[in-house]
């Protein structure tokens, strides 16, 4: 894990649930619930703080219910407890993800060789000298 969430450990505030799963496992998956959904309610985590918990739920907003819970599913793999780790790693992820700070863009100018390219190649894709008359004179 990165800085970010270094020393947290949110398994203890993760909820599980079962399901019978469309993915791989042949007649198997018709028998047994391979599919896990893990549930994260973000606004009562004890290990997030009240901006953590603001910027988590905006960049994560099509992922979270009503309620403020985080919904992540996995059915890849053939066992719960592949599917099971599958979900937490994903959980990390995102998290890491929506927490790691986006870097302000340094504004930049073009440089008078890139603005001379550009308008060179601007005019070699020009159409409108294609629409000129002909001149048959000549």
């Amino acid at each position: 894990m990165t800085d970010i969430l270094k020393g947290r450990n949110f398994e203890n505030e993760f909820l599980f649930q079962a399901s019978r799963s469309s993915g791989p496992g042949g007649q198997n998956v018709n028998k047994v619930s391979t599919r896990i959904e893990l549930r994260f309610d973000i606004f009562s985590s004890a290990l997030l703080n009240e901006e953590e918990k603001s910027r988590v739920a905006e960049k994560l907003k099509t992922r979270i219910t009503k309620e403020g819970i985080l919904l992540l599913v996995s059915q890849t793999g053939r066992t719960q407890m592949e599917n099971r780790e599958s979900v937490i790693q994903k959980f990390y992820d995102l998290l890491i993800k929506a927490l790691t700070p986006v870097k302000k863009r340094k504004k930049t100018v073009p440089t008078f060789q890139s603005k001379i390219k550009r308008l060179e190649s601007k005019q070699l894709h020009s159409i409108k000298k294609g629409r000129r008359k002909v001149d048959f004179e000549e």
